[in-house]
């Protein structure tokens, strides 16, 4: 019996590692993320952040799945708190689905999941709270602008932002 498991398992070792396609990646912006929508910061109001700065890796797994990890980086400062700011480190792991294609355009669906490491400070005092980070986007589209270099949009919400737009190559 362990022979036979060890053997199914490297059969779909094999069928995955056979479908694997190189890297992405990928750098985006993103607009009005979960930062800004919940209370993720402590210590009284702060300011509208910036938007949240996105790069991250793809791993082609299925001909229509991908896997990859992704750091985003976004920040904002506090009213009425002079020389206050909370800083947000997210790390998430990501999936994306296409369900249509065809030779420049794909329509995808991307979900990620992981944690956010808000660092607050302000003058000598500094805190790290962690919390639930995560990117629903039912809506994405990647248009490709060579063999290499595509750019896309997704529409959803999460620590990426409610609109995020970017580059991405496939090395």
């Amino acid at each position: 019996m362990k022979k036979f498991l060890l053997v199914m398992c490297a059969v779909i070792g094999l069928a995955f590692g056979a479908s694997a396609q190189r890297a992405q990646l990928q750098i985006g912006y993103g607009g009005y993320t979960q930062m800004d929508a919940s209370d993720m910061h402590d210590y009284g109001a702060v300011n509208n952040a910036w938007g949240a700065l996105t790069a991250g890796v793809n791993f082609k797994i299925l001909p229509s799945f991908s896997l990859g990890l992704s750091y985003t980086f976004s920040s904002t400062s506090y009213k009425h708190i002079d020389d206050a700011n909370a800083y947000y480190h997210v790390f998430m792991l990501n999936g994306k689905y296409d369900y249509w294609r065809n030779s420049i355009v794909r329509l995808y669906a991307h979900a990620g999941v992981g944690v956010d490491v808000t660092h607050m400070a302000a003058g000598d005092w500094h805190k790290n709270k962690t919390y639930f980070a995560f990117q629903a986007s039912p809506i994405g589209a990647e248009v490709g602008l060579s063999r290499v270099a595509t750019m896309f949009g997704e529409v959803g919400y999460g620590a990426q932002g409610l609109l995020q737009v970017g580059f991405r190559l496939n090395l």
